[in-house]
């Protein structure tokens, strides 16, 4: 793996993997950023996919308090992706480390998404899906979550008829907490 930032905190007992779509609506984007400011004010390291939408509201959270975020990328640890991300990258660096598997100036290449999402669930003792719709990518990162044996846990969707948290529910039925 390559890295940017403090490595130490991969060494966090602490760690939840947050995760959820990159069009959240208002309800996920809120509470994926308060739940992940409330863990961080206990302890808990942050760890998520710095993309847009409920990736980004989990690393914000998680610095809005205080805490530490690792950032698994799907480019090189050199690649601010997305460009909205660009004004916490070193805040991120400072507070957190950004990992990645693949060498510094890759892009941000749609197949490498789902690939990290398997890192998110390994170095995370959970996954806290927040919004996620059947097909998402955050769905990946569960399944990599039973897999390893960790705990999967989800947001309460506002609405169970929202396409945005056919995800959740499937899961929710399923069984996660």
């Amino acid at each position: 793996l390559y890295a940017y930032g403090d490595l130490s905190c991969l060494n966090d007992e602490l760690t939840l993997g947050v995760v959820g779509t990159r069009y959240p609506s208002a309800y996920g984007r809120t509470a994926a950023g308060k739940i992940s400011a409330e863990l961080a004010k206990v302890g808990f390291t942050i760890v998520s996919g710095s993309a847009s939408g409920i990736d980004s509201a989990a690393h914000r959270g998680a610095l809005s308090a205080g805490g530490k975020t690792v950032a698994v990328l799907g480019c090189g640890v050199d690649v601010i992706y997305p460009k909205d991300n660009e004004d916490i990258y070193e805040v991120i660096a400072e507070n957190g480390v950004f990992i990645s598997e693949y060498p510094p100036g890759t892009p941000p290449l749609g197949k490498n998404f789902p690939l990290r999402n398997r890192i998110i669930s390994g170095i995370s003792l959970g996954i806290f899906v927040a919004e996620a719709p059947l097909h998402s990518g955050a769905l990946i990162t569960a399944e990599s979550a039973i897999e390893h044996e960790r705990d999967v846990f989800c947001l309460p969707p506002h609405d169970i008829f929202d396409r945005n948290f056919e995800g959740v529910v499937k899961y929710l039925r399923d069984g996660a907490f």
